[in-house]
């Protein structure tokens, strides 16, 4: 009868395990299926979980990689303008500077030889002169009046004949026009002792004009400022009376009393 219970428990064991069994088997049936029904086998799922714990570190790799190509273009560019700013430019100053320096050089030539075209057209104009003078009874009267020396240049020309005549013209209408007086004279190649000895020989150096700005008898002529009668006067004497005072110049000029006229301007061109 013991035997018969025991036989029995033990049965009643077994059948208990075997009950547990099956339910795992249900419960690990039940859960592959959830899982195969949510896209795939157990295996699959797997997969997916690690491919789901791996997708930070890939959006991450990815993230880094986008920052790294970022910062390779940066560095790109910033090579190219390191290079475009170490560029040598030295060639092209070193031309701009060589153009520069040639045309300096050709101003100055350039300049040289209108100087040097003005001296020989005053030599001329003087030896033209000297030929009419020769003529002349009065050419005795000539010798004291001191030569112009244009070979000085322009520049020392008319800084010498400025300083001159403004010292004769002070205190006088005219006063401070040397510079006019003399630029004019070197432009148009006439002595510039010529046209203020004739204002004071004409007005008391501009002090009685009949016309505006006419200090010198001129025609019929008037004009808006002294700077310009001084440029019309000399270039009209240049034109007509050549480079200086000869006596013929004062009978054109003055016919009435030309003797009086030639003396007393040639009296002020000495004292200039």
């Amino acid at each position: 009868m013991a035997s018969k219970r025991y036989k029995q428990r033990k049965s009643s064991i077994v059948a208990k395990v075997a009950a547990v069994g099956c339910a795992s088997l249900v419960v690990a049936g039940g859960i592959g299926f959830g899982f195969a029904s949510a896209g795939g086998s157990a295996q699959e799922v797997n997969a997916f979980g690690i491919d789901a714990l791996s997708a930070p570190a890939s959006e991450s790799s990815l993230t880094l990689a986008n920052y790294t190509s970022s910062d390779s273009q940066d560095s790109h560019a910033n090579t190219a303008l390191t290079t475009t700013a170490k560029r040598d430019i030295s060639k092209g100053i070193q031309a701009i500077e060589a153009k520069e320096e040639a045309d300096r050089k050709a101003a100055e030539e350039a300049a040289r030889a209108e100087e040097e075209a003005r001296v020989a057209a005053v030599e001329s104009a003087k030896a033209q002169q000297q030929a009419v003078v020769s003529q002349e009874a009065t050419t005795s009267a000539l010798d004291g009046l001191a030569d112009v020396d244009w070979s000085v240049g322009r520049d020392a020309f008319i800084a010498e004949w400025t300083a001159r005549i403004d010292a004769y013209l002070a205190g006088s209408p005219l006063a401070g026009q040397g510079v006019t007086f003399a630029t004019a004279a070197w432009d148009n190649g006439v002595d510039p002792r010529w046209s203020p000895a004739i204002s004071n020989t004409e007005s008391t150096k501009g002090a009685h004009c009949f016309l505006p700005c006419n200090a010198w008898g001129w025609g019929q002529s008037s004009w808006g400022s002294w700077e310009e009668a001084i440029n019309a006067h000399v270039a009209g004497l240049a034109s007509v009376y050549g480079y200086s005072i000869t006596y013929n110049a004062a009978v054109t000029y003055c016919p009435p009393n030309a003797a009086h006229w030639f003396a007393s301007t040639l009296a002020q061109m000495k004292s200039i």
